[in-house]
């Protein structure tokens, strides 16, 4: 009896240990999925599809790490983030459910590889970790508009979330990700301004359009003007006027050609992307803020590229085809449902 109880716990042991080095190379995988060079990512492609028909247990445990990542990615989607969680931990339950402390250790490295996959710390929400923890977000899809307590109208789009500060002398807004469309009531002795890591926007008027993108902040002026500041103080400060756009950076303000405020504010509301003569990369980084999981692209193959289109940023799949039509010698690529890369066909 007792020899037969520890050929059990031996057994048992060796079990637990397989699935603890599948899950571990699993995660590899899916690392090595989100390399920037594009031939590393072609061969960890190719490496990852044949690792997973060697072993039914590796394909099992793929799939299920894809789940657990979708149902992580989605917690930024989500307004009930405990109902994200537990869906989460139950798609990874499926592969291990005999031993919780297995479990544990497999979410471990699932979960450092869902974290380089998208984007570290910042797994959850974006390109800044605070994004989760914003006061507002709204999850992707329709825009909302919500009243604030100094009586503005601010409309975040799918994806969006910002901090609201309205107690001090000064109105502040932060721009933790994504887009929003403010009308600012007026307040002479509290000025309103809208924050982003790439500079300050103060409201010298009403109405206008802030899309924060990686590290560049768009500026489109509905009505009246607003003065915007970089975080480099040498550069001077800039006001822009309505029809107006301009790119902010850490290193400069620039301005881009004039819109019609009544289309650009149409576009919004309707989920457009219009773009004239936008280089594709750029088309690409806003696309990526109106999708779940991740879009990659190599920059070599999309140099030089620009783009003339009306693009749907609630249907992002037929935004990339579009894409893709425009331009035969781009391929578009999937891994599972939180992963795709653009790049040029072979």
């Amino acid at each position: 009896m007792g020899a037969h109880t520890a050929t059990a716990t031996a057994t048992a042991t060796a079990t637990d240990t397989d699935t603890d080095a599948i899950a571990a190379t699993a995660a590899d995988w899916i690392v090595r999925l989100s390399a920037d060079d594009a031939d590393e990512r072609q061969a960890a492609i190719e490496g990852f599809e044949a690792w997973k028909r060697a072993d039914p247990r590796h394909l099992a445990m793929a799939a299920n790490m894809e789940r657990f990542i979708d149902q992580t990615r989605k917690l930024a989607n989500d307004g009930n983030g405990q109902a994200s969680t537990q869906a989460a931990h139950a798609a990874l339950d499926e592969v291990s459910p005999a031993r919780v402390a297995r479990r544990r250790r497999v979410r471990r490295g699932i979960g450092l590889a869902a974290a380089a996959v998208l984007g570290g710390a910042a797994l959850l929400a974006g390109s800044d970790p605070g994004r989760l923890l914003a006061d507002l977000r709204q999850p992707l899809g329709a825009p909302r508009s919500t009243t604030l307590a100094d009586g503005s109208t601010l409309t975040l789009a799918g994806g969006a979330a910002v901090d609201v500060r309205l107690d001090g002398p000064e109105r502040h807004i932060v721009l933790r990700g994504g887009e929003i469309l403010l009308q600012v009531a007026k307040d002479p002795l509290h000025p309103l301004i809208v924050e982003t890591p790439q500079g300050n926007i103060r409201a010298l008027g009403t109405r206008f359009l802030v899309r924060r993108d990686g590290a560049t902040t768009w500026l489109t002026m509905l009505e009246s003007r607003a003065a915007v500041t970089t975080s480099d103080p040498t550069v001077p400060r800039q006001v822009i006027a309505a029809g107006e756009r301009a790119r902010i950076t850490a290193r400069g303000i620039e301005t881009l050609p004039a819109i019609d405020p009544g289309l650009a504010e149409e576009a919004f509301r309707r989920q457009r992307l219009i773009a004239q003569d936008r280089p594709l990369a750029e088309v690409l980084d806003e696309l990526a803020q109106h999708r779940p999981g991740l879009l990659r692209y190599d920059a070599k193959a999309v140099a030089g590229l620009r783009v003339t289109a009306v693009l749907p940023l609630d249907d992002t799949d037929r935004a990339l085809a579009l894409v893709a039509a425009s331009f035969p010698r781009l391929r578009i690529r999937r891994v599972g449902d939180w992963l795709v890369f653009v790049d040029a066909r072979a």
